[in-house]
């Protein structure tokens, strides 16, 4: 359903956004938590 690629790119994301702003760690690490979780289930539904 979702293509392949998806859960690299969040991640490569977070990991850019947390090199710039370390102070987002805790915000960056709980949305890619989040996302991760959602598109598991949305693709296990």
């Amino acid at each position: 359903m979702f293509h392949p690629m998806i859960q690299p790119i969040i991640a490569l994301v977070a990991g850019i956004l947390i090199l710039v702003r370390p102070a987002l760690l805790n915000y960056v690490v709980a949305i890619y938590l989040i996302v991760i979780g959602v598109l598991g289930l949305v693709a296990a539904a």
